[in-house]
């Protein structure tokens, strides 16, 4: 059942990232509020369920990269750029981060944990 929710959380959370990242802020006034929060929940419910031991460290390095190039490479502004589809780029990348930094917080958490648990 657990596994069930985080393979939902997963997909959910992806579906609103793009929808919310494809249709302008202004149109869904104070919802968007509400859908980022949503999507930050969905991503602590991953971090916390569907990623597991062996899935980790693939998971963090894609998050890393993510993170890298959203923040280091300015990506979203990069992104926003582009003629014609740019603000909508942007606008997916932003809400895919808003979902995949909180699983990444709760991942690298749990792995620092298994870490101090296991003294060798």
């Amino acid at each position: 059942m657990e596994q069930k929710i985080g393979h939902y959380s997963f997909i959910g959370g992806v579906i609103i990232a793009v929808v919310l990242g494809l249709v302008p802020v202004a149109t869904l006034g104070t919802s968007a509020a509400w859908l980022t929060s949503l999507l930050v929940v969905l991503g602590l419910i991953v971090g916390f369920i569907n990623v597991t031991g062996k899935e980790t460290k693939e998971f963090m390095l894609v998050a890393v990269v993510l993170m890298l190039a959203a923040f280091v490479g300015n990506g979203s502004q990069t992104l926003g750029g582009v003629q014609i589809i740019g603000p909508y780029l942007s606008g997916v990348f932003t809400q895919v981060l808003a979902f995949v930094i909180p699983a990444t917080i709760v991942v690298g958490l749990k792995d620092i944990w298994v870490l101090g648990q296991n003294p060798e």
